[in-house]
């Protein structure tokens, strides 16, 4: 049994309301269904007790930040899960289509590669420097902003300007 004390339903209301201000002030949105979408705000804060971050609630934390920063929500695989299936892996994040009932998220496969391929990627990385990179580098022409993934975010999250405003930097 642990010895922390247990999350109340006023934190995880107010991490909610959090998170979902959050979301909304970066072109994002939550699952409509709050209870859902509380229950999830709820493993991210008992994760967050658990291992000092708020890691995936549906994913297996290896109790390593270094090991998991990919799965520390919004996890890195949100936007691409979004885009393409309409919610990311746990359904906390969904796109607007759902969120207007015009379209219902289904099943996400898991993009997480498994820890010893993880391993070797970043080991091959570390030797083959910035021409080894996994994915593009696309940048924000608004404001700047870069990440590395297979296609632009749908919104920049800094800007809010739409996907067409991003070009290949890398």
């Amino acid at each position: 049994m642990s010895n922390q004390p247990s999350i109340n339903s006023g934190e995880v209301n107010r991490f909610y309301e959090k998170l979902k201000r959050e979301a909304e002030a970066g072109g994002y949105h939550l699952n409509p269904d709050a209870e859902f979408s509380k229950e999830l705000a709820k493993g991210l804060l008992t994760n967050e007790r658990r291992y000092g971050y708020q890691s995936c609630p549906c994913r297996l934390s290896s109790g390593e930040k270094r090991e998991d920063m990919d799965i520390i929500c919004p996890c890195d695989y949100r936007d691409a899960d979004v885009s393409e299936y309409d919610s990311c892996y746990c359904g906390l994040y969904v796109s607007e289509e759902v969120v207007k009932g015009r379209r219902k998220a289904g099943a996400i496969p898991e993009r997480r590669l498994p820890v010893e391929k993880r391993k070797r990627r970043k080991a091959k990385a570390a030797k083959g420097g910035i021409s080894s990179l996994s994915h593009p580098v696309w940048r924000c022409s608004v404001c700047g902003y870069l990440c590395a993934r297979e296609s632009p975010p749908d919104v920049c999250p800094i800007c809010k300007a739409k996907k067409e405003r991003f070009e290949r930097f890398i």
